[in-house]
């Protein structure tokens, strides 16, 4: 059953002994609303997120009735508060509203140092696509008062602003670290600044440096907003966490993440489309696999018997060891003779059998077969577009990293080999090692504010 609030009855002006009554009467009710709002899966099971919003606008409603019903006393005490807190309650929905725009202007205009103002103001404009207005609101905030909800507004708008070079890109994406690590000295209990530090962290992770500390510390933010209910009550908290888990090829938990999101707003499309996306990606990697690519058993044999330690290229002699940078042989083995983890001072050589669609397109993934028959997914990394591999190509792993994956979702199970490859350069195709302009950054999306 959904419940509201019952403590919402009309007052009239003379049960104010004050004027100011009135004011701390309305604002009691309007973080009455907001509470709701943001803390809703206290007091509901995830059934009920389908109705959120509807109860939402329903308490809404009941609330603009009190509003309107005092707002004579109200105005008369403090107007600019009151065209605050009634436009606050106007934009409380998801919604943007021109009422809650004109009301909210009308606050700042009769009192610039209204901090709470220039922020629901800006999240205002930024419902409505108005971005640069948006923008100005969350500065003009920030020069009378630092606080932690422009500070994490300004950081989502700076990584999503439109740029023309990688230069401003970087720029931008570190300002929105910054901004992000501002917010969470200011309130350390806050999750949803934790949360937007995580997706900083990440966005400096695909657009700057693709470092492992900082995903660990992208990890961290992440783990640490999940400990406030109102931040893990944020469909886009486990949206962006699912993303990260993607890319590091936890699947499981990829998928629950996107699926968790999904319960949080059933609304969202985009949280099911990555979900999907994921199980029909990992649905043809199964396949492809066990199948050695569809390949005809004639061509397969063909594909096999080509296979020469010439296409080694590079690794028929003595190289440096990937992790400890030293002199020596890489050691050929086949798929069975790996093991879980990197395989130091070994190679692996095949053919490629095929290609495995991906709608991201990141990671660029394939199928390779040894000499022997046997058959594994690579996961190709940091590669330019159009610069995989092709069917029959000789391919030289040094040193794979190696998973095995092997877990059960919605009573389907994902059992292969999987071979990660981050350093496409260190790659050898038909005899030679890729070049530096065949590879490329990291891209990829995460959720943003009113996306």
């Amino acid at each position: 059953m959904n419940t509201l609030p019952n403590d919402n009855k009309l007052v009239s002006d003379e049960n104010y002994s004050s004027k100011s009554d009135v004011l701390v009467f309305l604002e009691e009710k309007l973080e009455n609303v907001c509470n709701f709002r943001d803390r809703y899966f206290e007091t509901h099971s995830l059934d009920d997120a389908i109705h959120k919003n509807d109860d939402l606008k329903k308490l809404q409603e009941e609330t603009l009735k009190i509003f309107e019903e005092n707002e004579t006393a109200a105005t008369k005490s403090n107007k600019a508060k009151y065209f605050f807190m009634k436009g606050a309650l106007l934009n409380v929905v998801p919604e943007y509203s021109k009422d809650a725009e004109n009301l909210l202007s009308k606050a700042i205009k009769l009192d610039r140092k209204l901090v709470e103002a220039w922020n629901e103001l800006g999240d205002c404009y930024w419902k409505n696509d108005e971005v640069k207005k948006s923008k100005s609101c969350f500065e003009g905030a920030l020069k009378e008062r630092k606080n932690k909800v422009s500070l994490r507004n300004l950081s989502m708008l700076s990584r999503q602003e439109v740029v023309i070079s990688q230069a401003e890109c970087i720029a931008n994406v570190e300002k929105g670290l910054n901004y992000a690590k501002e917010a969470v000295k200011l309130d350390a209990q806050d999750g949803l600044s934790w949360s937007c530090l995580g997706n900083a962290h990440l966005s400096y992770f695909f657009h700057v440096q693709q470092n492992p500390k900082i995903l660990k510390q992208a990890i961290s933010a992440y783990f640490q907003a999940e400990k406030d209910i109102v931040a893990r009550s944020s469909p886009d908290l486990h949206y962006n966490k699912g993303i990260m888990l993607k890319y590091k090829e936890e699947f499981k938990e990829a998928l629950e993440s996107f699926k968790k999101s999904s319960l949080y707003d059933p609304t969202w499309d985009r949280p099911k489309k990555r979900e999907q996306q994921l199980i029909e990606y990992l649905n043809n990697i199964e396949e492809l696999v066990s199948t050695k690519g569809k390949m005809k058993t004639k061509k397969l044999k063909n594909l096999l018997d080509s296979i020469d330690s010439k296409h080694l290229g590079p690794y028929l002699e003595d190289t440096k060891n990937i992790l400890t940078g030293a002199n020596a042989r890489l050691i050929r083995v086949n798929i069975q003779e790996l093991k879980p983890g990197v395989n130091e001072l070994k190679v692996l050589l095949g053919k490629v059998v095929c290609s495995v669609r991906n709608e991201d397109t990141v990671p660029f993934t394939f199928c390779l077969v040894d000499e022997t028959g046997e058959c594994v997914v690579v996961t190709l990394f940091n590669l330019a577009d159009g610069k995989g591999v092709i069917i029959g190509d000789s391919v030289a792993i040094p040193e794979p990293l190696v998973t095995d994956v092997n877990f059960d979702y919605n009573s389907v199970s994902y059992k292969f080999r999987l071979i990660r490859v981050e350093t496409p350069i260190l790659v050898a195709v038909n005899g030679k090692l890729l070049q530096k302009d065949q590879t490329a950054g990291v891209q990829m999306s995460i959720f943003r504010k009113f996306d």
